[in-house]
């Protein structure tokens, strides 16, 4: 009888580590595979997975309403928000300008790694005029940091303003100092308080 124990122990032991085994491969398996309940309907865009997104509420004027996006790199996409009054105007917007007044941002031309020419504007400095129904409206950079681009595919395509401002249709891309970005933020209102304060879902 001790004979036949100690024959079915390694036999034991085998059968435990086949069991361990299963364990830890399901385990893996369902970090790795969502399930499916848990999966939401309609899959993350791209700014939600990879931006942090803030909102300027009547920025300098009532109905001025911007986006910060802001990237873990600390780039901020800044662009038209959805209850901006201009979307709001029957037509939309019909045209959009750079140029304002000393200078045309669509002419500014950063280069290299380290930015060269990125100009340092304020968040009230104007970025560009956008038109709808005859009347102009000025947006603002929203954040204090180097302007690094413009969008200056509006200037043709002023229409991707009011399709898709919050993607194709940016209006520009800071780069704010570290060191400025807490007191930004604290300017700004978050994804939820934006959305409570004008009654979004």
């Amino acid at each position: 009888m001790e004979g036949g124990g100690e024959e079915g122990e390694p036999l034991q032991s085998d059968a435990l580590v086949k069991m361990d085994k299963i364990v830890e491969d399901e385990e893996l398996r369902s970090l790795l595979i969502p399930d499916v309940k848990d999966l939401p309907s309609i899959p993350p865009s791209a700014v939600e997975s990879n931006f942090a997104r803030y909102y300027a509420a009547d920025f300098l004027k009532p109905g001025h309403d911007q986006y910060v996006y802001r990237h873990a790199n600390g780039l901020c996409v800044v662009g038209l928000a959805p209850s901006h009054v201009a979307l709001r105007e029957e037509g939309g917007v019909t045209a959009v300008n750079f140029n304002v007044g000393k200078s045309d941002r669509s002419e500014m031309k950063v280069t290299g790694k380290r930015k060269r020419n990125a100009q340092h504007f304020d968040a009230k400095t104007s970025l560009c005029k956008v038109c709808a129904n005859g009347k102009e409206f000025i947006v603002r950079c929203c954040v204090k940091g180097s302007l690094l681009e413009v969008n200056d595919r509006l200037l043709k395509q002023p229409d991707l303003l009011n399709s898709s401002a919050d993607r194709e249709g940016y209006i520009a891309i800071i780069m704010p100092k570290p060191i400025d970005w807490p007191k930004i933020k604290d300017s700004l209102l978050s994804r939820e308080d934006y959305k409570k304060l004008r009654g979004l879902s």
